[in-house]
């Protein structure tokens, strides 16, 4: 046993396998399918653990280089909104965990698995292999290297001892995913991380992933029940997960039950269900007697829709529905359920059967909705059309969703509005986390090209959130990596979000006078399209409606047909 487990820790030569060799296929053993790399002078060991495998065809995760950090973690995010499987990113001790940070706050709050790995400064000063080399050395030691990002993370630790490895792998993939998911922090010296492992270290297995929870039955048969009762109810999801829309789609054509996506993170209901109620509470809210909340962390916006009368109901589901790393949070609960959508819809859809409910209720129900959906709809049409010289936001969002496709995986970082490009389908929409930290879009859309190539990956990105992806960096990597998405930039010249909150404020106000531009203008506005151009890519510049609908046409062709990334400079005031 001792001469076996001696050979398995060997390589070729009689080279001892060094921790990091045993860290990459670890990684893989959890099914890690990518690590995202910033490289920095902690990776030397991760640098020869890739050349080893390479030379032994050991199964090790792709390396996949990312010019900078931020855009390595979107990158994360999108390939696990492809895979379902946590990803990995490594970067350079604490700057580069500081370059990272702004990304992590949206994985947290989105509850995205992520094993995030940081070098640390070498431990020792002299006299060990990996020992400080360089001046920075010093200089980037902290105290607690972790402290930065603690409240972003699940769980961090750091590599002590080389026979540790497999371990530490284990214990970051089973707590990322562990319900509610998260990403996890995990540093590595460069001496343990190059020590060579000892001739009695054997790998852990994967371990099960505890389940993920199932609501109460007795709490499932009140909502039931409440349902049964109400007139008006009314469900507002945010997030509630791919593997729910059919359930949930079922249960809302058969009871009746008006579906508001609000602040939409994934597509939780086809655009096109007769339930589907756009994007808004607004005047539903205020009518119903029961409204049932699934993975909303802000249902509504108190000072904008009031809220729920004071007879009304409220329900909450989802993993955590109280949001409890929130710190402060004061929507009303009459009855929190803790499970997953999926869960708790289907124990739902069971006791609702046998439960006894109107068909005169929900069909009179069921034709006030289908009225008030006919005239929104109409409504919407009427919004997008075409002007004859401004290219509008409205018409800009449907045109881009009758481009795309039903297929396409669309990332929209704050500017598309969803009433007008409709998405049918699961895994083929993705909004900015909660936390609404920029830079986001277009890493994640380069993410899930990685991950589901076949995929026509779109970014559709305001020009001050295009400004934060780190483009060259983000352009590059789709060069050297081959992977081709389709950008597309509403620009306004703005930061709108800084603007609107402005005007919401002090419009009437000294901000108001120059219509609250001070501090939200971004002219002059470069050529953004000539990014694209300096990395192979494809460019162009749209000024004209006219001109959108064939420029579209060519973007997409680019991409799809000549697999060549494209971006789209779309002039679009607003």
């Amino acid at each position: 046993m001792a001469q076996d487990m001696t050979s398995r820790n060997e390589v070729a030569g009689g080279r001892k396998r060094i921790a990091a060799e045993a860290f990459l296929q670890s990684l893989h053993e959890h099914g890690v399918d990518f690590l995202f790399a910033n490289p920095g002078t902690d990776f030397p060991p991760v640098v020869e653990a890739y050349g080893r495998a390479a030379r032994s065809n050991v199964k090790v995760p792709t390396a996949v280089v990312v010019p900078h950090e931020n855009l390595a973690v979107a990158m994360a995010h999108g390939a696990y909104a492809m895979t379902g499987r946590a990803q990995a990113v490594m970067l350079h001790v604490n700057v580069g965990t500081a370059n990272a940070i702004n990304n992590i706050l949206n994985l947290s709050r989105d509850r995205i698995p992520l094993i995030l790995i940081a070098g640390r400064t070498p431990i020792t000063e002299k006299d060990s292999f990996g020992s400080r080399s360089r001046p920075v050395h010093w200089g980037q030691e902290m105290f607690d290297q972790a402290a930065m990002l603690r409240e972003a993370v699940k769980w961090d630790y750091e590599l002590r001892m080389p026979e540790q490895v497999g371990d530490v792998v284990s214990r970051a993939h089973e707590v990322s995913m562990t319900s509610p998911r998260g990403p996890v922090y995990l540093t590595l010296p460069r001496e343990p991380l190059s020590a060579p492992l000892p001739d009695s270290y054997t790998p852990d297995k994967p371990r099960s992933i505890p389940s993920r929870p199932h609501p109460d039955p007795a709490a499932i048969d009140v909502l039931a029940g409440w349902i049964a009762q109400a007139k008006a109810p009314l469900v507002i999801a945010t997030s509630s997960g791919a593997d729910s829309i059919d359930v949930l789609a079922r249960l809302a054509e058969t009871y009746a039950l008006p579906v508001v996506t609000h602040r939409q993170l994934a597509v939780c209901l086809p655009s096109s269900h007769p339930m589907h109620m756009g994007f808004d509470p607004g005047q539903l809210m205020k009518d119903a007697d029961l409204i049932i909340e699934i993975e909303c962390d802000v249902p509504y916006i108190p000072d904008t829709h009031g809220g729920p009368g004071l007879t009304c109901r409220v329900a909450t589901i989802g993993e955590d529905p109280a949001f409890v790393r929130y710190p402060m949070r004061s929507f009303p609960a009459d009855l929190a359920i803790t499970a997953t959508p999926k869960s708790a819809l289907a124990a739902l859809e069971t006791a609702l059967a046998s439960a006894h409910l109107s068909t005169e209720a929900i069909e009179l129900r069921r034709s006030t909705i289908a009225a008030k959906n006919v005239a929104r709809r109409t409504a919407l049409a009427k919004a997008s059309e075409p002007k004859d010289d401004v290219i509008t936001l409205a018409f800009l969002s449907r045109m881009i969703g009758e481009a795309v496709g039903p297929d396409a995986v669309i990332f929209n970082e704050y500017s598309l509005m969803q009433d007008h490009c409709p998405r049918e389908q699961a895994d083929t929409y993705y909004g900015l986390s909660s936390s609404g930290g920029l830079g986001w879009g277009l890493g994640a859309a380069l993410g899930a090209k990685a991950a589901a190539p076949e995929k026509l990956c779109v970014a559709v990105l305001g020009d001050g959130s295009y400004i934060f992806s780190n483009p060259m960096a983000a352009h590059w990597t789709a060069e050297a990596h081959k992977l081709p998405v389709l950008t597309i930039i509403i620009n306004n010249s703005r930061y709108g979000a800084v603007r609107s909150a402005t005007l919401s404020m002090f419009k009437d106000g000294a901000a108001g006078e120059d219509d609250g531009n001070f501090m939200a203008d971004l002219n002059p506005s470069p050529n953004y399209e000539l990014a694209v151009q300096a990395h192979g890519g494809y460019g162009e510049r749209v000024e004209k409606p006219a001109d959108l609908k064939a420029a579209l046409r060519r973007a997409c062709e680019r991409v799809v047909k000549d697999g060549q990334q494209a971006l789209l400079n779309v002039i679009c005031p607003y």
